[in-house]
This record gives structure tokens, C-alpha cells and sequence, in this order.
């Protein structure tokens, strides 16, 4: 799979992304080591703490069909922002921090790309207990 496939699936979710308040709405799409993409979208809620993101979506949906290794993840927002600090977290959980995470915007450009240990320095993870 390409880069530009993967985006493009980012592109995609970020379609069937429910987010009536904030209108901010993000897809993300994460490629698993089997070869297999699973995607997600930001699911916002009125009790604003319930919303879920785009990228815990993606992981979420992966790990509940048994994947939970990863190797490149893509997301897609208007302007093409990086990923909130509660995602990069939950991204650490299962995936090195070489792995590329490209930052598309809303048309499929990509805008930035960089490595989970550049978006999360000096992370803590299951190598820390």
C-alpha cells in the first residue's frame, strides 16, 4: 500500500465523522502488520469528555479484530493537523515509535510527516513498567 492510498482512506473516514459541535471532523486510517487497513473517525458526544478520536477509533476497531501491530498510520483533518496528546499516547501503546505518521489535509495533501517518537519524545509505554 501506498502512502497516498492510505491517506486517501483517511480521506474517506473522515466522511463518517459524527461532529455536530465542533465541526472539526478527522479520519484516520492505520495499516496493521498483516497488510490490512482499518479506519476510524472522530465520534464527538454532548458530554464533550466522551468523544472518541479519529486514531483511537482506527486502533480500536483494529484491536477488536485481533490486530494490534502497526506500520503507518495516516490522518486527515482540515488543514491537516497532528494528532491530540491522548492519541499519540494510546498510538505509543502499539506502535514503535520509527513508525511514519503522515498528516493530510481534507483534499488528501499531504502537509507533514513524522515519526511516532517525533510526535511523542521521551514516551512512557509498556517498555516503562
Amino acid at each position: 500500500m501506498t502512502d497516498q492510498e492510505l491517506i486517501n482512506l483517511a480521506v474517506a473516514a473522515r466522511k463518517s465523522a459524527y461532529a455536530p459541535y465542533s465541526k472539526f471532523f478527522v479520519g484516520a486510517a492505520i495499516l496493521g502488520e498483516s497488510g490490512k487497513v482499518y479506519s476510524g473517525c472522530n465520534v464527538e458526544n454532548a458530554s464533550y469528555g466522551l468523544t472518541n478520536c479519529a486514531e483511537r477509533v482506527a486502533i480500536a476497531n483494529a484491536i477488536s479484530q485481533g490486530e494490534s501491530s502497526f506500520e503507518l498510520l495516516a490522518i486527515s483533518v482540515k488543514g491537516g493537523g497532528s494528532p491530540c496528546g491522548a492519541c499519540r499516547q494510546v498510538i505509543n501503546e502499539f506502535c514503535p515509535a520509527s513508525m511514519r505518521v503522515l498528516m493530510a489535509d481534507e483534499n488528501g495533501i499531504l502537509v507533514k510527516e513524522m515519526s511516532l517518537g517525533e510526535l511523542l519524545p521521551d514516551s512512557f509505554g509498556p517498555e516503562s513498567l
